[in-house]
């Protein structure tokens, strides 16, 4: 249970500018609640706590924006199509910022890898990084988003489409296709998400 210290009405303040719905709270030691991305936050007087099973997006929000990280990403299904699931680790310069891994619906390799992108992306946005490196090992999801290569999947090309759209976040961003061994972290966390 991630704890944040911080001063609640700025943390509040960030919390609304981004969209996410803050109520008061249910106790009088809590000065208000808010839900988003799967993960509840409840402010005391010097700290907000984020309870839930992905805590990260909601953690970004709170947390001042800024800088640069890494994104590395991975998906994967058990058969293709199966049941698959999608990994994702925020890197900075002080260390893992994020991570999660978690089961999605049946979906193909590819899909997964694009699900994957996309929640990454989606927490590197809430965390508010202005510049983001961008690596996974599915050489296609990688070539397709650059615009290398093109797609006939309609899934596909939604997914594409929205992983452009969270890009255009970012002051800067750049995306590379690296080997599977640098990606071991996001891979490892898929396997745990499909094992669990």
């Amino acid at each position: 249970m991630p704890v944040v210290e911080c001063a609640p009405e700025a943390a509040r303040d960030r919390l609304e500018a981004a969209g996410v719905a803050v109520a008061p709270g249910n106790t009088d030691h809590e000065q208000w609640r808010a839900s988003h991305a799967g993960a509840t936050a409840v402010a005391y007087d010097d700290k907000v706590v984020v309870q839930g099973e992905t805590p990260a997006r909601l953690v970004g929000l709170l947390r001042a924006a800024g800088g640069r990280a890494h994104l590395y990403f991975d998906g994967g299904a058990r058969g293709n199509p199966g049941p698959a699931a999608v990994g994702w680790v925020l890197v900075t310069g002080d260390g893992i910022a994020a991570e999660a891994g978690e089961r999605i619906d049946r979906a193909t390799n590819n899909q997964a890898e694009y699900a994957a992108l996309v929640r990454g992306l989606e927490a590197a946005a809430d965390h508010g990084y202005d510049e983001l490196v961008v690596r996974g090992d599915s050489e296609l999801v990688v070539r397709q988003v650059r615009g290398e290569y093109e797609t006939d999947d309609p899934t596909l090309r939604e997914k594409r489409v929205r992983v452009r759209e969270l890009l255009a976040r970012f002051d800067e961003w750049s995306i590379e296709h690296v080997p599977r061994e640098i990606n071991s972290r996001a891979d490892e966390l898929v396997a745990d998400a499909l094992d669990g």
